[in-house]
């Protein structure tokens, strides 16, 4: 039987499809972003029924974890921590990271086998994203209203009562929004009052810059991540009026270690060594 017409055009978009994600930069760099999506999306599907079976745990989140953190391999994305000692202890605390972009979660997912039990605050508009936003929903993620700041700290000191008897860490992007530009901008204080009022540790992560990632570039290529878990910082004692100060002192931390180890990065992409201390 002679082939259909949709099979031709199938064979020769498979023939083709090598080519143009070497050639064009572009094509590779929305064909990476299909593999991501697509690959999240479809473990959800696979995932939903099994996360049912106890909704709202955040073990599920390990579950997720095992299969989605392959998508790096795929992606060509290479994610190294440091301070393990700090995340991995079993406690309670208040985790704050950088946001450059959706690939964050990627890389989440590389430390969710430390971190053991960890959920994460995000916007209520993920939820809506099924199947995604419904295996997020199962696995424990805290959805927040961030046009409304009173309910939305009010869902967070909530969250917090559940998470300090079950020693679970709270993962807090305190940037807000996705900022891919080299700098870690300011933060926002609803993860300090959380820390605060609860009296529970700021812990700081950082992502190194993503170099390899360029949405005006359309550039998506492969990549190395430092991801550095700093000691943690003590809230005992503090009160709300130490918010300000406290987030200062996280961010210029934080913002440290992002330049130093971004700096690392690109020295040993030029085949330099890392600069001496």
């Amino acid at each position: 039987m002679a082939p259909s017409y949709i099979e031709v055009v199938l064979v020769g978009f498979i023939l083709v499809l090598p080519f143009l994600y070497e050639t064009s930069r572009t094509f590779r760099y929305y064909f990476k972003f299909f593999i991501y999506y697509g690959g999240v999306m479809m473990n959800a599907v696979l995932l939903i029924p099994v996360f049912a079976l106890r909704p709202g745990n955040v073990k599920n989140f390990l579950l997720a974890s095992s299969l989605c953190h392959h998508i790096s391999t795929l992606l060509g994305l290479r994610w190294e921590l440091r301070g393990r000692e700090h995340l991995e202890k079993d406690r309670a605390c208040v985790i704050v990271a950088n946001h450059q972009s959706s690939m964050d979660v990627l890389g989440m997912f590389e430390l969710w086998p430390v971190m053991d039990k960890c959920t994460v605050i995000a916007k209520k508009e993920i939820f809506y994203a099924w199947p995604m936003g419904l295996a997020a929903w199962l696995c424990g993620l805290i959805f927040i209203d961030r046009m409304n700041s009173g309910k939305a700290r009010s869902v967070m000191n909530t969250a917090t009562e559940e998470i300090k008897d079950k020693k679970i860490k709270l993962w807090i992007f305190p940037e807000g929004t996705r900022h891919n530009t080299g700098e870690i901008h300011p933060f926002k204080k609803g993860a300090f009052h959380v820390a605060i009022t609860s009296q529970l540790p700021i812990l700081p992560v950082v992502f190194s810059s993503y170099y390899f990632l360029s949405a005006e570039e359309k550039r998506f290529d492969t990549g190395r991540v430092l991801v550095t878990t700093l000691p943690p910082i003590s809230t005992e004692g503090l009160s709300t009026n130490d918010v300000e100060t406290l987030m200062e002192k996280t961010r210029t931390a934080m913002s440290e270690v992002f330049h130093a180890t971004s700096r690392e990065i690109q020295l040993s992409l030029n085949g330099s060594k890392p600069y001496a201390e």
